[in-house]
């Protein structure tokens, strides 16, 4: 690994996560939290950070392959196994900077945080404050002691601008994925 990132000002977009290590070369084992794992094989400068996402470290991605729904990454850093233990449980992040450029009709789901969410009908949902990657992507939308969940795909989302997102919800939906917040 090299040095830390200097700064730490940059926006980072979340890749995968680092399962174990593969083979005896110092191969790893990754679980992909893109939408297309084959993307992971394209990335040359990739992050290395504990879950926290803290104190990120660059390495250079040598080679990556998929493997069924895993990524098989080899780093210029980690040449043996021993080194490939100390990379297991770490979080791979992408500096947003080296995305490819999107079509016009096209958008990274990270770039949605922080806009105002409402619905067609006109309510008013709270901030897109992050997503869960799971099966499925899910936005996080919270307004003071409420939060939504909300999957993030295509046909929910009927318009997005400089400041705010609209869902086009399917009835119901909003009810059963709020909750209010516990205060410590």
């Amino acid at each position: 690994m090299t040095s830390s990132v200097p700064g730490q000002e940059k926006t980072f977009v979340l890749l995968g996560t680092v399962s174990k290590p593969h083979g005896i070369r110092g191969e790893l084992k990754v679980r992909p939290v893109t939408e297309n794992p084959s993307n992971l094989c394209r990335y040359r400068r990739l992050f290395f950070a504990a879950e926290d996402g803290q104190d990120k470290v660059e390495c250079t991605n040598v080679h990556a392959r998929v493997n069924g729904k895993t990524v098989i990454l080899r780093l210029n850093e980690c040449t043996d196994r021993n080194r490939a233990e100390q990379f297991v449980g770490m979080r791979i992040w992408l500096a947003s900077c080296d995305l490819p450029p999107v079509e016009a009709d096209e958008f990274y789901l990270h770039t949605l945080e922080g806009k105002r969410a409402r619905t067609t009908a006109g309510q008013v949902l709270g901030t897109v404050s992050g997503l869960l990657n799971s099966v499925q992507d899910v936005f996080v939308i919270r307004d003071g002691e409420l939060e939504y969940l909300i999957p993030a795909v295509r046909e929910f989302i009927a318009a997005i601008d400089e400041t705010e997102i609209v869902f086009d919800l399917p009835p119901g939906l909003l009810e059963i994925n709020r909750k209010e917040q516990i205060a410590d």
